[in-house]
């Protein structure tokens, strides 16, 4: 198995769908590129994925894709695998790490609009479902976002299937800022810079 040039740490599996699937469409094969994106399943495993690829491990270089209301735990993960520059907030997008403003699901609703969203629903066959959930009591007052959320959430793999379908619907110049950032960062990281995120 090749050593991979950089690694990009993502906090679930569909995080790596959508970069996965927008590397796709800008005709990139990441795979060649020496780029693997890793799931962690969870921020709470920043520690753990960043001490086995990062400086006191693999010494590979290290980029991420992260939800900004768990920068925190995800700075004091990096800082303890040895990314001691991740402390500083204003430095985790110069190590590599870009937020999504709310998470995932919030940055591809607000690309491409709720409209846009629902149609996507509507092609996939779930129309009827999205309708249920918002005909529920308790989601008969929430905005058409919130109920977009909650049913991207509600259901097992689904998630996943719609990063792709999504990332898939986005015109080029709409694709949310911290996913293409991210891209277009391992794509400088020369493999000289192992070790030299410190």
């Amino acid at each position: 198995m090749t050593t991979p040039r950089v690694v990009v740490l993502v906090e679930g599996h569909s995080d790596q769908v959508a970069l996965q699937t927008l590397a796709a469409r800008q005709q990139r094969d990441l795979a060649t590129e020496g780029v693997e994106i890793v799931s962690m399943g969870g921020v709470t495993n920043t520690r753990a994925f960043a001490s086995h690829y990062g400086p006191y491990g693999l010494g590979i270089p290290l980029a991420g894709l992260y939800d900004a209301p768990e920068e925190s735990t995800l700075q004091r993960g990096l800082v303890a695998a040895g990314l001691s520059a991740a402390a500083s907030r204003a430095r985790l997008t110069e190590l590599g790490f870009f937020a999504c403003s709310v998470d995932l699901e919030d940055e591809l609703i607000r690309a491409l609009g709720v409209d846009a969203v629902e149609a996507v629903i509507d092609v996939a066959g779930e129309s009827q479902s999205l309708r249920l959930l918002a005909g529920m009591p308790a989601q008969r007052s929430w905005t058409r976002e919130l109920v977009l959320r909650r049913f991207l959430g509600v259901r097992s793999g689904r998630k996943a299937l719609y990063a792709a379908l999504l990332v898939e619907a986005l015109e080029p110049d709409r694709v949310p800022e911290p996913l293409s950032a991210v891209l277009a960062y391992v794509s400088e990281v020369p493999i000289a810079r192992v070790g030299g995120q410190r």
